[in-house]
């Protein structure tokens, strides 16, 4: 009877193992020391900004260094017609700059989006200015703009201009000069993400817009471009952003020149810094132009809807 009772028993269940919380923990623990580390090198110099600003700090003249409260942000707005005018030019850079891209770009998109003969050879040409780097850049369209060696010495030899004319030193002409050598540059930027976002559009969407009777120009308003909204919002906030931020090209080509009618608000940044050494303010000036940014951005984000639904 023991024996039969026994063999009638149900086994008793498994026990159920505690789940070990070092899986969970472990893609955490793996990149700790790389969220470290950018913590530390964009957290550092940020607080560092902030705590310059408040300060009067010149190291060529300590003893004026100090704490100055609001002062360098007063002076900014209230005592520096420099400050505005740099701002000014500073928006209208990129604003121009930055819708000349955005048009071009598009433009190049769609064309090497196409099928035709050689089209891996002309998407290599079209991209590969945005492969140089700025300083570089820069060197290239200052031997362009060379008043001896460059463009203008050849179309005064064709009887266009004359001979010894620099663009770049010109008022008139030194913004339009200015653009053409960014153009080069930051096309390829919004060619490359436009046609990434194009190569997704299904094509029968449009095949199904032509068998409607829609026009091509129907097609690129009510397929093409609400496709691309988001990849234009977003490349248009970034390219924004770095254009606001653009000191290598326009301090290679200018310097700020001639007569300040180039300098932006980071080149002034970079001017107060490096040259006049008051650190305080310059830091100052960075704050506001953050502030700016990222006060600009939210209300770009918001009122393009960026990632909303597409209607």
């Amino acid at each position: 009877m023991a024996q039969a009772a026994a063999v009638a028993k149900p086994p008793a269940p498994p026990r159920r193992r505690r789940a070990s919380a070092t899986p969970r923990r472990l893609p955490y623990l793996l990149i700790a020391p790389a969220a470290l580390l950018m913590l530390g090198f964009i957290a550092y110099p940020v607080i560092s900004v902030f705590y310059y600003s408040l300060q009067n700090y010149n190291p060529t003249k300590p003893w004026r260094n100090g704490f100055a409260g609001f002062d360098n942000f007063v002076h900014a707005f209230t005592g520096d017609p420099q400050f505005w005018g740099t701002l000014t030019f500073s928006a209208k850079w990129v604003i121009v700059e930055v819708g000349l891209q955005l048009l071009f770009g598009l433009a190049l998109a769609l064309i090497v989006n196409q099928t035709f003969v050689g089209r891996s050879l002309g998407r290599a040409l079209v991209f590969s200015p945005w492969a140089v780097s700025g300083v570089l850049t820069s060197a290239i369209w200052v031997l362009l703009y060379n008043s001896q060696t460059g463009v203008t010495r050849y179309l005064a030899d064709m009887g266009i201009g004359q001979y010894g004319t620099s663009w770049l030193s010109d008022t008139s002409t030194v913004f339009p000069a200015a653009i053409v050598a960014d153009l080069w540059r930051g096309v390829p930027f919004f060619a490359i993400l436009i046609l990434a976002d194009l190569q997704s559009v299904s094509k029968d969407l449009y095949e199904a817009a032509e068998v409607d009777g829609a026009s091509r120009i129907k097609q690129f308003r009510h397929i093409t471009l609400p496709h691309l909204k988001d990849a234009i919002v977003l490349s248009t906030l970034l390219r924004a952003v770095w254009e606001f931020n653009n000191v290598d090209l326009l301090y290679t080509l200018t310097g700020g020149g001639p007569a300040g009618e180039t300098t932006t608000l980071p080149l002034y940044v970079a001017n107060t810094s490096v040259d006049a050494h008051n650190f305080g303010y310059a830091s100052a000036l960075t704050t506001v132009a953050f502030v700016i940014l990222l006060f600009c951005s939210m209300v770009y984000l918001r009122l393009s809807k960026f990632g909303g639904d597409q209607k």
